[in-house]
């Protein structure tokens, strides 16, 4: 399959990306570069100068939104890749409604109480809908540790081991390549058929 076979296959697909940091925001931009048609980002955070070492962003929207500053940052990337973007905290009253559509859902979240709130929801609400997740992904090196794992209708990506703390940061190049295998998982997911 060709790239323009590609982007013809991806064009008409969704995919819900359920955190804009290192992992949610390079994997929005590395779908967007390949031709997703629409994707749904969510974020309630801002961005500070501490995420600059790891996220799509830029030194002038440190205090922005991140969801609308990836927004933006995509369209510049790809003016085809419909972005809708929200602004607010994900729970399961409202992850049914904004990530309906959606072919597949990216979990990008910091937070294990997070991760663990979308995946039980998407058990319970939303059980057709893969769930691509990262986890471990702190440090440097090491880079054959990644992999992705297949349970159920979830992958996941990573090492699933390495947590970040202070002697172990999220640093670019790891973040990026766990957030890269995820985009790849959902091209697999979508372009499989």
């Amino acid at each position: 399959m060709n790239f323009n076979q590609i982007k013809e296959k991806l064009k008409d697909k969704t995919v819900g990306i359920a955190g804009c940091g290192g992992l949610g925001s390079n994997c929005a931009v590395a779908l967007a570069r390949t031709g997703i048609g629409k994707l749904i980002i969510v974020d309630f955070d801002t961005i500070e100068e501490s995420n600059l070492n790891r996220q799509y962003y830029f030194q002038h929207q440190v205090g922005q939104p991140k969801a609308n500053c990836l927004k933006g940052n995509i369209y510049l990337i790809n003016s085809e890749t419909e972005v809708e973007a929200h602004v607010l905290k994900l729970d399961r009253g409202n992850i049914p409604d904004i990530f309906q559509g959606c072919e597949v859902i990216v979990e990008a979240f910091d937070d294990a109480e997070m991760k663990q709130m979308l995946i039980e929801t998407l058990y319970d609400l939303m059980p057709d809908i893969p769930l691509v997740m990262g986890l471990g992904m702190a440090g440097w090196g090491d880079s054959n540790s990644l992999h992705v794992r297949k349970s159920d209708k979830v992958y996941i990506c990573g090492d699933e081991s390495k947590e970040v703390s202070d002697d172990m940061p999220p640093l670019a190049p790891r973040v990026g390549i766990v957030a890269n295998m995820q985009a790849n998982t959902v091209l697999e997911i979508l372009l499989k058929n």
